[in-house]
């Protein structure tokens, strides 16, 4: 794979920008599958095609987006932004990753509130999940080892595979990973007493990111101030404290929208997710849906801001550490503890996925046409998405008419 270094992002700043905006503005339609699938297309796009960043250092940008809260992929794509064109590749690459699957998702919910029910879509999902499956899987092929350089990591990523699959939540999983490996490295070096590391990197200072609530707050459209208000508050609340899957992120919908304001029923909930998990991009989307069904278009901009503002926050303050962590002897273990754990994740997942998605000789030779394309091309993941759904469309209609 590309081992090449990654270019200075900030030299060329300009052109950077362009690029950031440009990549995540495509992978904001294409990133269909979840988390694991969003963090494979990046790779797929800033390791192996551009040579953005070397595998560590992606693998490192994964590892520290897991330690906060709020979507990964997402964050992951702002903090990419952030590395290649700086501040305004962190605010570009975050709007850009996240606005076309809002205004997907914001029309769905127009049509959903209009007729009671959203477009079919199980013909793309047929084809494109099995692509999606060969995405992760390339990617995992390539930060493995990278990531697993050792044979205790070995031993802890199949470890938290194992539990994974037996149903432990991730979260608990990513941080015993993490601690583990710092209370491994520890013992061995009280053991051999190495001599510290070096002197750490300086800090870079930056302005944070701001002014991002200004327009939405003004967009009121004769909707109830304090209900707005609320639903911001509900939102960025959600977006600040959540940890974990879409599965997490119901439980917290269904407890405040559901039984707690009233606002919606259970299966206006069900359908919300439902709508964020088949289209592109972060499942956090779905409280765009969440925010239509309670204010309109008002409150479909304010639950979208709302939600991944803390995301924004948190990857800037993250920034100014990262570096330090790979500096420091017990945080460097972590990150390597928590890396190796996240890949064990992508690995459930896309077990998980193939379990429910590869189920005819179709599907597996799509997922194994995919992976071909990706060892012997430099092929753009858009196409091979692109013509996984083309062949699931074709696919149903066949079965359809016969």
């Amino acid at each position: 794979m590309n081992d090449v270094p990654p270019e200075d992002g900030r030299t060329g700043r300009g052109s950077s920008l362009r690029e950031v905006t440009w990549l995540f503005l495509r992978l904001g339609v294409i990133a269909f599958g979840g988390p694991a699938a969003h963090i494979a297309m990046m790779h797929d796009e800033v390791v192996r095609r551009r040579g953005w960043l070397t595998e560590q250092r992606f693998l490192d940008l994964v590892g520290a987006t897991n330690l906060i809260p709020g979507p990964s992929s997402t964050e992951l794509a702002i903090h990419i932004g952030h590395e290649r064109a700086r501040w305004r590749g962190l605010v570009s690459a975050g709007v850009c990753f996240i606005l076309p699957a809002a205004l997907m998702v914001g029309a769905l919910a127009a049509l959903y509130v209009r007729y009671g029910r959203t477009p079919e879509v199980t013909g793309i999902l047929y084809g494109i999940r099995p692509v999606v499956i060969a995405i992760i899987a390339w990617a995992l092929f390539s930060l493995v080892r990278t990531a697993l350089a050792t044979t205790y990591l070995w031993i802890l990523a199949g470890g938290v595979l194992t539990a994974y699959l037996l149903g432990v939540n991730e979260l608990l999983l990513l941080a015993a990973g993490g601690l583990l490996t710092v209370a491994v490295r520890t013992t061995s070096a009280w053991r051999s007493r190495p001599r510290g590391p070096g002197g750490e990197p300086p800090g870079d200072g930056t302005r944070t990111v701001r002014a991002l609530l200004a327009a939405p707050l003004a967009l009121t459209g004769g909707q109830d101030p304090d209900q707005l208000l609320r639903l911001f508050l509900t939102m960025l609340k959600i977006g600040a404290v959540l940890y974990g899957s879409g599965y997490v992120l119901l439980a917290f919908l269904e407890g405040d929208f559901v039984e707690r304001l009233g606002w919606l029923t259970g299966t206006q909930l069900a359908d919300a997710i439902s709508i964020g998990q088949f289209t592109p991009g972060p499942v956090f989307t779905t409280a765009t849906f969440v925010g239509y069904l309670v204010a309109g278009v008002p409150g479909a901009v304010l639950a979208t801001v709302a939600i991944f503002l803390p995301s924004f926050l948190l990857v800037g303050l993250l920034t100014r550490i990262t570096d330090r962590i790979r500096s420091k002897a017990w945080s460097s273990a972590l990150l390597d503890g928590v890396n190796a754990a996240a890949l064990a994740l992508m690995a459930g997942v896309a077990l998980q996925l193939g379990r429910t998605s590869l189920v005819d000789p179709l599907t597996w030779a799509l997922t194994a046409g995919t992976l071909l394309a990706l060892w012997r091309t430099k092929l753009n993941s858009a196409w091979l998405i692109a013509a996984g759904a083309a062949v699931g469309l074709v696919s149903v209609a066949v079965t359809r008419l016969g």
